[in-house]
């Protein structure tokens, strides 16, 4: 269910873009903070909103709460700062600190969501969910992207189908279903089947690599190919000099 705050930010985004025009304190950055998730999220000051929590001799800018839980905090920077990928550390130290794998980073005019997830092994990971600038020609689409912060989407686990959707349709997820040997084969049918010549589907992997971005490629990695395991089933290997047949038909 989505939430539509459109009306309600539009009401505050004048005052947070003045602030970012006359460079605000982070203090006084927090307050105009408290007001959006209390009068456009919908959070209770009283019970849901807690200031400088302390974490283990660390104190979190907020704290956002449900039912005496927290659910989220929020790492508050002065209007006039630039968000920094340096700053999620400090996110980062209140989400394992907290165990809590929900992160804002914002300084009232850009908002930058971040999930956390703890691992044993791999230690602490995050990703970023959305980055939103608020601005009066984009409002509408800030708002339903800030909307999934607001309390009932959060209390009915909104902000975790979201998730789980922009996770799934990350670059990441994306390569690992792409660089799979059954689907370089089936692509390298469809190219011969196409253009006559049989490729090497280590060529055909690398070829598909080299069309992203470099940002894109960071997150895929290198274009290892994942091998199909083979099953007892299996009674023949092919020898490397047998070609596979045509496709018949239209693709």
């Amino acid at each position: 269910m989505k939430i539509n705050i459109a009306r309600d930010l539009r009401k505050y985004l004048p005052f947070l873009l003045k602030a970012q025009e006359d460079k605000l304190t982070e203090a006084d950055t927090a307050q105009r903070i408290i007001e959006v998730f209390k009068n456009v999220l919908g959070y209770d000051t009283m019970t849901e909103i807690s200031c400088e929590m302390e974490l283990r001799s660390k104190y979190a800018d907020l704290a956002i709460k449900i039912d005496y839980v927290v659910k989220l905090f929020v790492e508050v920077k002065a209007a006039g700062t630039v968000l920094r990928e340096r700053h999620v550390d400090q996110g980062e130290m209140y989400a394992a600190k907290g165990n809590v794998q929900w992160v804002v980073l914002t300084n009232g005019i850009a908002w930058n969501l971040y999930h956390f997830t703890f691992g044993d092994d791999e230690g602490i990971e995050y990703e970023q969910v959305f980055a939103v600038t608020l601005s009066t020609e984009s409002l509408t689409k800030d708002a339903e992207m800030l909307g999934i912060l607001h309390r009932t989407a959060v209390k009915t686990g909104e902000h975790e189908k979201f998730w789980e959707q922009v996770s799934a349709l990350s670059p990441a997820s994306i390569g690992r279903a792409l660089f799979r040997e059954d689907v370089m084969r089936f692509l390298r049918r469809i190219i011969r089947h196409k253009e006559g010549t049989l490729i090497d589907i280590e060529d055909l992997a690398a070829a598909i690599h080299s069309l992203f971005t470099p940002e894109v490629k960071e997150q895929i990695g290198p274009p290892k190919i994942r091998m199909r395991k083979a099953k007892k089933a299996d009674i023949s290997v092919p020898s490397p000099d047998t070609k596979e047949p045509l496709i018949t038909g239209e693709l």
